[in-house]
């Protein structure tokens, strides 16, 4: 997607019009089932008070919205409702951009699963909440109750904190595991890698492998080697397999650095990690997104207060 002219956002309740405006044109663009779907029965004011009870997120394109959907919370389960793109921008990762942004709300707010309610007539859209995370939890009237884990979201102040939460992540991997880390220049992607290193026992130094793709270090004891991947200088996916990472990823820790969008077809059960700059400081946010049966529930230990 090009996000130039693209902006993601909480929206407000004044956003209720134009949002039930792109809800109606989505919902109407599918093909017709019975019973209807709700959505074409709503109005200003049912959007309005979800909005007020819960939140809703929105991407605007120069300045107007063109998606949304609305969360509710309960229970510490955030359910993601009214889920729309107008068709006129499907298949610009639109729609990949709003559920992500949701799911970090929801993970900030305190939610620890995403729930959600998908139809039998549409197979496509069920496999697309799959590819995203989502799995069939219970069937239902018309179709499915879906739901996954939500990022882990860890506080780190410094540097020596960042270190701290490898060593404490290490203690949850094994063989087999497969990492893909993301954050700006200068995030931390290394000094956490350098952690995990650490609490994994491996040989080191551990550094960034950027001009070298790759370095393995051994672990000095029984458990698994790291793998450590740098991907910035790749341009796509085929560079990533050229590296042939096939052959060691049953016996090590595979880490990837720049790894979204490139690295997520080495497992289905994977770790992804965004760490986030502070605005005015040098704190950082990490947020850990199991996928998989690998990783269900496999993060709570990791879980803090906010």
């Amino acid at each position: 997607m090009d996000t130039s002219d693209v902006r993601v956002r909480v929206a407000d309740p004044a956003d209720a019009p134009e949002l039930l405006r792109v809800i109606h044109a989505a919902f109407s663009a599918r093909p017709a089932v019975d019973p209807p779907a709700e959505a074409l029965a709503d109005e200003v004011a049912d959007i309005e008070r979800a909005l007020t009870d819960g939140y809703g997120i929105v991407v605007e394109r120069d300045g107007a919205i063109i998606a949304g959907l609305l969360v509710d919370i309960a229970d510490d389960t955030a359910t993601l409702r009214r889920v729309s793109v107008l068709p006129e921008a499907s298949g610009q990762g639109v729609a990949r951009a709003l559920v992500e942004s949701a799911l970090t709300v929801a993970a900030d707010l305190g939610a620890r699963r995403a729930a959600l309610f998908a139809r039998e007539e549409f197979p496509q859209l069920v496999a697309w909440w799959k590819d995203h995370g989502f799995d069939v939890v219970a069937p239902a009237p018309y179709g499915f109750h879906m739901g996954r884990d939500l990022p882990v979201v860890v506080d780190v102040p410094t540097a020596d904190d960042m270190q701290r939460l490898g060593r404490r992540l290490a203690r949850l991997l094994r063989k087999g595991d497969v990492i893909v880390a993301s954050g700006d220049l200068g995030a931390g992607k290394t000094t956490l890698t350098q952690g995990i290193g650490a609490g994994l026992d491996v040989e080191g130094p551990v550094i960034s492998p950027t001009f070298v793709l790759s370095r393995v270090h051994p672990a000095r004891g029984d458990g698994p080697a790291l793998v450590h991947v740098d991907a910035y200088r790749l341009g796509g996916s085929l560079e990533l397999a050229d590296i042939d990472l096939d052959a060691s990823l049953a016996d090590s820790v595979t880490l990837i650095e720049w790894g979204h969008g490139l690295a997520e077809w080495l497992a289905d059960d994977r770790l992804e990690i965004d760490i986030v700059r502070g605005v005015d400081s040098d704190q950082r946010t990490v947020y850990l997104t199991g996928f998989g049966p690998r990783w269900a529930g496999a993060l709570d230990a990791l879980r803090e207060t906010r």
